[in-house]
């Protein structure tokens, strides 16, 4: 027998054997004063049925039950509630029908879920056991029925095959009668779901050396019982003064507080103190229900609506802090109950949106991505992602993906899909616009558009970190595909070096990680603008035996991009980009050196993308700035030269020229200087571009595309 420990107690005062006529069939667990959660094939045993029949136990089955670990002699009883059996079944969806059960069709099982009301209170010192979503990969135990020698076995996840965990048995062993038990981790101290299989051996082969044991999660016992009333969760601890203080700013009296007290009860399926309720009340009943957080800011913002408080800038200021705070306690959970079910029940009927394919496209960032089985284990996953910053949560951002690709198809579930955002979006804080705008990027655009990128080539992307006066470096590589759209950071370099040694890793990566593009992969160096002064187009590397000198800006395509670009810039950005087919290039010259100037001269022409910058040296980079404010796309330069010639020059040079062949242009134009030794002043010698397309390379210095681009 594994001992167990103290945190092993609240799992034993929920935990329930179910009996048939003479003998222990299964097990459950006590979810609230009233219910009892078990598999349904477990009580279809117990009742003497056979156990993949899909039938409704009628009300006047009673199943016979205990709580060997509250009062191992006492026996109560239980009824089937019928609006929430579930029977084993073939088919993702209940509403597929019945024609093949389980027993037909073995794999993969859905359903066999049960709840049982109780007839009476049960057994004192019994209590609702604590959920969470099983997400982390801890090692967990399962509980049984007395009368197995072991009374608990250990198991580690070890994948999520929807709608089942599948586990690896660690120490002691499953049998049957163990289904309907809870799944305890200890490390959080919660119920992650509970049995409903093991691994049996097939007649004549050779035994599974580690059988496997499966379970049903939380999320699918949630979407399969939709009138399930909400589960207890662990108290939290981290947020409460935060959430408390912003509770009482925006609650100020008793009678508000009663109010929102009284609805949020009732939401929850709880019982209110009415008179006896204060805001720690309030916030105590909803920190401990599975997404009570989300339902007590529901409750609290229908309050200020209904009152008109959300009207003033100090009351909108004070429903934020109480957004912030709340994230703080529940940050795995956004959505109110309803709101979950209501986007489980539209994604069960989407088919076109490939899981793995929506994860990449959300978190394109990601080190590694979790192991996903469908739409709802995706969303459920994004949830509780850490949203970095970002104004619109991953989740949203895979709603309205999948809304995209299900119109693509001709799926009409597609408008339920943006409705659900819209209405869901503004509870989380998010403005319609940004919703708008959100669509509008993603959407797809026709080949050739404003918005298509330079080059289907691989782009190695550095960023450069300089340490003052700018002759020391430190930096990191990333090659990125435009084809599988994804950034993966190659080398790594913490150590100062020399601009030289920027070069060798460089090339390095050239050589090692881009293959069969290497002469076509352009480079680009991202810079904080006050370092867009340096000439890294221009550094190259001492040949050696096997080749020549190395020159980044003539054997490539070379450009800069700034690493200080805002959600603030985007709007100018996104105007600018679209009119870049179109509008003109301007100049800003030597007058421009001035940041109000520039500034207005930019202001003056919203629809510029293209500017020829020439000003002296030392007033380039405040004139860079004033660019990259005004969300200008593309700046080319000369370094040394700022007349009225070199001007002439440079708007020749793009005459005529799409924007997405300008870093080509500007290669051929420094190999023509480099190639005509005889001329030392062609303007190619110290011509530079900045090209800040939408593309940024991840974190942790640029945040993605989308998030930084999102006004």
């Amino acid at each position: 027998m594994i001992p167990s420990t103290h945190s092993d107690a609240a799992l034993r005062r929920s935990f329930v054997s179910i009996l048939g006529k003479k003998e222990f069939v299964g097990a459950g667990v006590l979810i609230s004063k009233s219910l009892v959660l078990t598999c349904a094939h477990v009580v279809n045993s117990a009742l003497g049925r056979h156990r993949f029949e899909d039938s409704v136990p009628a009300q006047g089955n009673v199943v016979r039950l205990r709580m060997p670990h509250v009062s191992a002699d006492r026996e109560f009883f239980g009824r089937v509630e019928q609006a929430m059996w579930r029977p084993p079944r073939a088919h993702p969806s209940p509403q597929s029908g019945h024609a093949e059960t389980a027993g037909t069709f073995p794999f993969p099982y859905f359903g066999d879920l049960a709840v049982l009301r109780l007839a009476e209170p049960p057994p004192d010192g019994a209590e609702p056991a604590p959920f969470l979503p099983e997400r982390d990969g801890h090692a967990v135990i399962a509980l049984w029925a007395s009368g197995h020698p072991a009374m608990t076995i250990t198991a580690s996840p070890r994948a999520v095959a929807e709608p089942w965990i599948v586990l690896d048995v660690d120490a002691g062993e499953a049998r049957e009668g163990h289904s309907g038990g809870p799944l305890w981790d200890r490390d959080r101290e919660a119920v992650v779901g509970i049995v409903v299989a093991t691994h049996v051996d097939a007649p004549g082969k050779s035994p599974v050396a580690r059988r496997p044991l499966y379970a049903i999660g939380l999320p699918a016992i949630e979407a399969e019982l939709p009138n399930l009333p909400p589960v207890e969760v662990p108290t939290a601890g981290h947020g409460w003064q935060q959430t408390l203080a912003a509770l009482e700013r925006l609650l100020p009296g008793t009678q508000a507080v009663l109010k929102c007290e009284t609805r949020l009860a009732a939401k929850l399926g709880r019982e209110s103190v009415h008179q006896a309720a204060d805001h720690h009340r309030l916030l105590t009943l909803a920190v401990g229900v599975r997404r009570g957080v989300p339902e007590l800011l529901e409750v609290v913002r229908e309050y200020l609506v209904d009152t008109g408080a959300l009207g003033s800038s100090d009351e909108r200021a004070a429903w934020d802090r109480l957004l912030r705070a709340a994230r703080v306690i529940s940050p795995r959970e956004t959505l109110t109950a309803q709101q979950r079910r209501e986007l489980v029940g539209l994604l069960a009927q989407c088919r076109e949106t490939d899981p793995e394919d929506l994860l990449r496209a959300v978190l394109p960032y990601a080190d590694e991505l979790p192991l996903v089985s469908g739409l709802m284990d995706v969303t459920d996953l994004l949830e509780g992602y850490p949203s970095d910053n970002r104004l619109m949560p991953p989740l949203l951002q895979a709603v309205v993906r999948i809304s995209l690709v299900e119109h693509s198809v001709g799926n009409p579930l597609s408008v339920e899909l943006d409705a659900w955002v819209d209405r869901v979006a503004p509870r989380l804080g998010i403005p319609e616009a940004a919703v708008h705008q959100l669509r509008d990027d993603i959407r797809p655009t026709p080949c050739g558009g404003p918005t298509e990128t330079a080059t289907a080539s691989p782009r190695i992307q550095v960023e450069l970190l300089p340490i003052a006066p700018g002759h020391r470096f430190t930096y990191q590589i990333w090659v990125y595909s435009g084809g599988a759209d994804r950034h993966e950071l190659v080398l790594v370099q913490d150590s100062e070096v020399s601009s030289e040694q920027v070069v060798e890793g460089v090339r390095a990566v050239l050589r090692t990680k881009v293959h069969e593009h290497t002469d076509q992969a352009l480079v680009e160096f991202f810079l904080a603008p006050p370092w867009l002064r340096l000439d890294v187009d221009t550094w190259h590397l001492r040949g050696n035996e096997e080749d020549g000198d190395f020159y980044l800006g003539i054997t490539r395509r070379v450009v800069l991009r700034s690493s200080g670009r805002t959600r603030d810039t985007y709007a100018g950005w996104k105007r600018r980009t679209k009119a870049l087919p179109s509008s003109r290039p301007i100049v800003l010259d030597q007058r421009s050196a001035r940041p109000g100037v520039a500034q207005a001269q930019l202001e003056a022409v919203p629809n510029a993308g293209v500017v020829i910058m020439c000003c002296e040296q030392q007033h380039q980079n405040q004139v860079l700035r004033q660019c990259l404010q005004a969300g200008v796309h593309t700046v080319l330069w000369h370094r040394q030269d700022h007349d009225t010639e070199t001007a002439k020059r440079l708007l020749d040079l793009v005459e005529g020229i799409s924007h997405t062949k300008l870093p080509e242009t500007i290669r051929l134009e420094r190999a023509k200087a480099l190639a005509d030794p005889d001329c030392p002043t062609h303007h190619g010698r110290r011509l530079s571009l900045l090209y800040d397309g939408p593309d940024h390379r991840p974190p942790p210095f640029a945040p993605d595309a989308w998030a930084l681009t999102q006004p």
